[in-house]
């Protein structure tokens, strides 16, 4: 997914929706729609999720054609929803972890039926009945996040990267690149300083700022638009990576790997969810049932790399994607990892801090 960081206001709402309102996608997307047939399901998600010929199937099986359109931030999907408010038409969308749990509470999605969705048999219970929604009552993992030091196999090794402070060394002095997120930056200093990552204290938040500033020094650039392209060009060595861009980058056979520090990373989830507003949810469930199966599930991650939730995949999934460390954190680092929550007006610290962070020198 492209994470977006931003300063979560009522204004932000407005210009989100106008941005999402004036974005044209592929011709098999569509904007929200007033109301669903019932021979037409209506998906909200990230771009690319969905590669060509991934959703084929799902029309030849059921006969129910898939109206896409680009989810680009959590916080433009928020927004949409949030202003269409009853006249909505999306039946399927792709949120975060951290913003299911903010949907949820706000009466924004639809209780899933879990008798629709036989899939949920195959996905790693590991993923499932987590704090964001206990008992997966509103969503459905898909997806798997996780950040993690990536660094140049040419220039160093993955022994050199033991914890989050080694970004700090005065030898990466204008060489590390973070990605360009106010939570993904700020998780780093928390976890060094021994501090919840989801912490809403401001005075917490303002501790880690003045570690941060500290790294300042040796941060290089803030990137989080395919992160990877610095990697893969040469153009950055050590930094901040998710799994999937690793991925990326080995593709493009790249001297490229990445560790997950003692602390442990801040996983995410993106999920697969139903609004309240849904026309279509019947169709909406079959659709989330087809997108999380194993044949599908196998496709996508072969295709952006992201640890998909479906176990049945795995035996479909080549042995350079599966048995990465970097690219699926093993079972240890996933136990001794955190999940990344909403941290309600919080946020609005985090961002102010970022931006000082961003613009100090």
């Amino acid at each position: 997914m492209k994470k977006f960081a931003g300063l979560f206001t009522l204004g932000m709402i407005a210009a989100a929706l106008t941005a999402c309102n004036d974005k044209d996608t592929k011709t098999a997307d569509t904007q929200a729609p007033a109301a669903s047939a019932n021979d037409t399901v209506y998906l909200y998600t990230w771009t690319e999720y969905v590669p060509d010929g991934l959703l084929e199937g799902f029309t030849q099986e059921t006969g129910i054609k898939v109206n896409r359109s680009s989810l680009e931030s959590n916080e433009t999907m928020y927004a949409k929803i949030k202003t269409q408010g009853s006249a909505g038409g999306y039946d399927v969308i792709a949120p975060s972890n951290y913003f299911v749990s903010k949907m949820a509470r706000e009466g924004m999605l639809m209780e899933l039926d879990h008798s629709k969705l036989p899939v949920i048999k195959e996905l790693n219970p590991d993923w499932l009945d987590k704090p964001y929604d206990k008992g997966n009552k509103y969503s459905l993992p898909q997806l798997l996040g996780a950040p993690g030091i990536a660094f140049n196999t040419n220039e160093y090794k993955g022994s050199d990267f033991t914890s989050w402070a080694d970004l700090w060394k005065p030898e990466f002095a204008g060489k590390v690149q973070l990605l360009d997120d106010a939570r993904e930056v700020f998780n780093i200093a928390l976890l060094k300083i021994g501090q919840d990552p989801n912490t809403q204290d401001p005075k917490i938040i303002e501790q880690a700022y003045e570690e941060l500033l500290k790294l300042r020094p040796n941060v290089l650039s803030f990137n989080s638009d395919n992160p990877a392209n610095s990697f893969i060009s040469g153009e950055v060595n050590v930094g901040q990576l998710w799994n999937g861009s690793v991925r990326i980058a080995k593709k493009e056979k790249a001297p490229v790997d990445m560790v997950f520090p003692k602390e442990g990373p801040v996983l995410w989830v993106d999920t697969l969810a139903i609004p309240s507003t849904s026309q279509n949810p019947d169709a909406a469930h079959k659709l989330i049932n087809y997108m999380l199966g194993a044949k599908t599930a196998a496709q996508l991650t072969l295709e952006i790399g992201y640890p998909t939730s479906n176990i049945k995949a795995l035996e479909l999934l080549p042995a350079e994607i599966t048995q990465d460390p970097a690219i699926y954190p093993t079972a240890d680092v996933l136990q001794n990892s955190n999940w990344q929550d909403d941290v309600g007006d919080a946020v609005q610290y985090y961002e102010e801090f970022y931006q000082k962070l961003k613009a100090a020198k």
